[in-house]
């Protein structure tokens, strides 16, 4: 609070006119006394005069800064949890030769059939229990992850619970081995519930571990669709008839 000579106080940017009597009445007794004996020119106190305006701008100012530096700082913990395609670059090269060259079981069966025209129960079957393994695969590795000590990923039954699933699924994969549709439908399904268990229900995986298993989930589920698609598009021939 700023008070002039000719009683005009601002409050927080706001100017208020006040009687001379009154802004005298409510100093202390001496001061009072003083300022009543003293003449009207010595009793002025010359403050330099700030525009309501000026203060209310550099309070305006003020928060625009704060406001951003907030935000901005908001928006980098968003990004520190999206899920992103570049930190495969920082994937340990034998996880990710391996993993790559890990599809080549589910591509090569669509490639062939696409090649010759024609559909194999034997390559369909083959791309089924290489498939049902992996999503077994996927639910084990759970296992050896939560286990060890200090693993940000506790032994709790969340954790080894669902890890247990996958297998299972891989397991009713293989008893449909007499109508490949069906085991295929089911091996998809074990691939996208690893899949999310492991990006949202289960912590502790690293980035681009996360980032590698999103490419090679989507490139399989991707091959084993085109399997089913050949099949009705293709007439079915066995691979001794080629």
């Amino acid at each position: 609070m700023i008070r002039f000579s000719s009683g005009r106080v601002l409050i927080s940017g706001v100017p208020v006119w006040r009687c001379p009597q009154h802004c005298i009445r409510t100093l202390s007794s001496p001061l009072r006394a003083r300022l009543l004996l003293a003449p009207p020119r010595s009793s002025s106190v010359s403050v330099p005069h700030t525009p309501a305006s000026s203060i209310r701008l550099l309070r305006a100012q003020s928060v625009s800064w704060e406001a951003p530096r907030l935000c901005h700082g908001d928006v980098s913990q968003k990004q520190d949890h999206r899920l992103s395609m570049r930190a495969l670059t920082k994937a340990p090269k034998p996880a990710l030769y391996l993993g790559l060259s890990g599809l080549i079981p589910f591509l090569s069966a669509p490639v062939l059939m696409a090649a010759s025209q024609s559909f194999y129960p034997e390559a369909a079957l083959a791309q089924m229990v290489y498939g049902a393994s992996i999503v077994s695969f996927l639910g084990g590795a759970r296992w050896g992850f939560a286990i060890p000590a200090g693993s940000p990923a506790k032994p709790d039954w969340r954790n080894l619970g669902n890890s247990v699933v996958p297998s299972l699924l891989a397991w009713l994969a293989l008893l449909c081995r007499d109508n490949v549709t069906e085991g295929v439908l089911v091996v998809i399904m074990g691939l996208g519930l690893s899949l999310h268990y492991d990006l949202t229900l289960l912590p502790g995986y690293p980035t681009w571990f996360k980032a590698m298993r999103t490419v090679l989930t989507l490139v399989a589920t991707f091959s084993l669709v085109a399997t089913l698609v050949l099949k009705n598009v293709y007439p079915e021939k066995t691979l001794k008839e080629a």
